[in-house]
């Protein structure tokens, strides 16, 4: 007897402002999102600001050399405090001077002192949870939520298997991609490979082998593990070392739900996609290319210029128009292909997947 089939998600989970809306104030305020890397902020007073879920936030390198996260507003009357990135010694609101210290204590503020009961060491800004994740600062606006760990249980430990020099590592460069789709219509395209042999030749001839692919969600937690062997040197598109590190002739990615990935392309070249939603049918998808010190390559250069003429354009195209479509009334969910046997032609990544994304909408 055949198991009953599993049909993808409704429409109305990408088009819908009210489930996008439930989205910003629920899973995206409640789980580990990717804020920047720890390189943006080597000295004391480096600070960078960033937003996530609707929320502006910056990070901040103390002088005590830990690096913490806070709501970009004073205390006072809410001020925004500080803009992109920069140094200084103290923060301080461009409103009416109110001065933070960087542990985000109250310093000073224009006559406050002459105010009877006024209790400058209770003002604090408000703190969010932050991790450093091998140079990755991740944060939640969720105090109560579990640590990544438990969250992607065993992925520290099997990324630094496969990039051992990953605390070394620091950004060469950002490739921005703004796509006109629902996050999650991009999530899901990056998280299979059913569709990279057709559009994806590049990346199908020249970096992997298709007919190893596979991509499975892990026992525990919220990730999607891609695995998969390099092209024939001779087909690759870079020049990789195979005798460099025992996975060098290897392709792994570890998605973490909701919205990062790790990639570790063959010769152990690490780079990672991270997204940002900016309404229920935009977002932007962030490429990282990184080598030790984030020091000139042309090999990586090059890398990032093909990823972006080929496999990111190619997927510009495929999730804006799968957007259109679920505009469609014609469209009715079909059945995704659950192949026992697993391999790249298989959607057990996206059941996945799409129950997380259910679970999140739906409870």
């Amino acid at each position: 007897m055949n198991a009953p089939l599993t049909h993808s998600l409704e429409a109305r989970y990408y088009t819908s402002p009210e489930v996008y809306e439930q989205e910003m104030s629920g899973l995206l305020s409640r789980t580990w999102q990717f804020a920047g890397h720890v390189g943006k902020i080597p000295n004391a007073g480096d600070y960078f600001a960033f937003e996530i879920a609707g929320q502006n936030l910056f990070a901040i390198r103390g002088r005590d050399d830990v690096v913490r996260t806070f709501y970009n507003v004073c205390q006072h009357r809410a001020h925004e405090l500080v803009k992109d990135t920069g140094n200084t010694r103290v923060v301080v609101c461009p409103y009416h001077a109110w001065t933070y210290e960087l542990t985000g204590g109250l310093r000073a503020g224009p006559n406050i002192k002459s105010v009877p009961g006024f209790e400058r060491e209770k003002i604090c800004l408000t703190e969010v949870r932050t991790e450093d994740f091998h140079g990755f600062l991740f944060v939640n606006l969720d105090n109560d939520a579990a640590p990544m760990d438990e969250w992607y249980p065993g992925v520290r430990e099997e990324i630094r298997e496969y990039v051992p020099n990953i605390d070394k590592l620091a950004p060469l460069e950002w490739v921005e991609a703004p796509e006109k789709c629902n996050w999650k219509v991009s999530v899901e395209n990056y998280s299979e490979c059913y569709h990279c042999p057709i559009n994806h030749p590049t990346f199908a001839e020249g970096v992997v082998k298709p007919e190893t692919y596979d991509i499975q969600p892990l026992e525990r937690g919220y990730v999607l593990r891609h695995t998969t062997e390099c092209q024939s040197l001779e087909a690759m598109t870079y020049p990789i070392d195979l005798e460099s590190n025992e996975h060098a002739g290897e392709y792994r990615s570890w998605f973490l739900w909701p919205m990062v990935s790790f990639q570790c392309y063959p010769g152990n070249v690490l780079n990672t996609y991270h997204w940002r939603a900016h309404g229920v049918a935009n977002c932007t998808v962030w490429r990282g290319w990184f080598t030790e010190g984030g020091v000139e390559s042309e090999v990586i250069r090059d890398l990032a210029v093909q990823d972006r003429a080929t496999t990111v354009e190619e997927d510009i195209h495929l999730v804006e128009s799968v957007q259109r479509g679920l505009q469609s009334k014609g469209y009715v969910p079909g059945p995704l292909v659950l192949d026992p046997g697993c391999g790249v032609s298989s959607e057990h990544s996206i059941r996945a997947l799409q129950g997380w994304m259910r679970e999140a909408v739906d409870g």
